[in-house]
């Protein structure tokens, strides 16, 4: 299948002005770009009418099939600008990939890598300038939802998938901080079977209660346990998570009920690279305070495209409270997120053929 994008520029771009104003602190999803891209499905046409066009609202239909069934999944990544004025893609494929499997899983049209990889690229091409210098980048959320308008528990016959686009600073000001993780003994977040290999909106509106929670008890994160025997660990509310021992090796819970994180796979090749082992096996919560308390585990950090690695230095629970590697940011993690963030940046060798020039 072979759909050419339909460029339809914006007759009201923000004024230049205006927009770097914007982009001297943009934070993290509130400024978005001036255009979107857009493609529809039906059952009829199959993927039709794509187009680039002035970012606006979706009409919507009080009986649209995502508002009462939550047919809905997403994709985030970043567009980063190159010392040389050029912008890079990390990874892309591997976005469409999972956009697709995700379709799957949920019973929706699954879009061609190829289409979803064009639309990306044809909005940060249209969008460039609202890309930001130094540790900024321009992050893009792919989407699509249910648009059969309808009332009954059946996959939809027509589906609307977007791009949109937001500039954001630096996700950490002055370095990775080291954050505080609640442990949720009352919620879990996926069961075998279930969705948690998916990314969709369902997955992160259930976490939702357990992150208010770890907020209550003074922490930054939630990180979840299994659904089965609520010892295992398996995710933060919205982020991969790794364990860096006193041997050199790392770990990291195996794929199934998690989400196949990019960059958790980003971070594997590079730990292999360096010659670490890295082991993806189950690992309980309390092997987990066992090992901080004796030394044998030195690092814990979080992993996502937002954030791209973060440090964890305190993990809190009903159980009590215990501190990893003194509550610092370790060498490892940080080694590992200059690394990655430097190939994103098009600064260092790319041995893993990861970016995608678009500029």
């Amino acid at each position: 299948m072979s759909l050419k994008f339909d460029i339809q520029p914006s007759s009201k771009a923000t004024p230049e002005k205006e927009r770097a104003a914007k982009l001297v602190d943009p934070g993290f999803g509130r400024v978005f770009t001036d255009h979107m891209a857009i493609v529809r499905y039906n059952q009829g046409k199959g993927w039709h009418g794509a187009r680039i066009e002035a970012r606006s609202h979706f009409p919507l239909d009080p009986a649209l099939a995502v508002l009462h069934y939550a047919q809905e999944i997403f994709e985030g990544l970043k567009a980063y600008k190159r010392d040389d004025g050029g912008v890079n893609l990390f990874r892309p494929d591997a976005n469409a990939r999972r956009f697709w499997n995700s379709a799957e899983r949920m019973a929706m049209a699954p879009l061609p890598e190829h289409v979803f990889i064009e639309a990306v690229e044809q909005l940060v091409r249209i969008d460039r300038a609202w890309i930001p210098g130094g540790e900024g980048s321009l992050y893009l959320r792919p989407f699509m939802i249910a648009s059969e308008v309808f009332l009954g528990v059946k996959p939809s016959s027509e589906y609307v998938f977007t791009v949109i686009a937001s500039p954001v600073g630096s996700y950490f000001k002055g370095g990775p901080a080291p954050v505080s993780i609640w442990v949720s003994e009352n919620y879990t977040r996926a069961a075998i079977g279930g969705t948690g290999a998916v990314k969709c909106g369902g997955n992160y509106a259930a976490s939702l209660r357990a992150q208010a929670e770890a907020i209550e008890h003074g922490c930054d994160q939630v990180v979840f346990l299994d659904a089965v025997e609520r010892r295992y660990i398996e995710e933060l509310g919205g982020m991969n998570v790794f364990f860096v021992f006193a041997d050199g090796s790392l770990a990291t819970p195996p794929l199934g009920t998690i989400l196949p994180g990019i960059t958790r796979d980003s971070i594997i090749a590079l730990a292999k690279d360096a010659g670490r082992p890295v082991r993806e096996e189950p690992y309980t919560v309390e092997q987990w305070r066992a090992d901080a308390a004796s030394g044998k585990l030195k690092e814990a950090f979080a992993c996502g495209t937002a954030a791209v690695i973060s440090p964890i230095g305190q993990v809190r629970s009903a159980s009590g409270d215990f501190l990893i590697g003194g509550g610092a940011a370790g060498p490892v993690a940080t080694g590992l997120r200059k690394q990655l963030v430097d190939i994103q940046y098009g600064r260092t060798n790319d041995p893993h053929n990861w970016i995608r020039k678009v500029l």
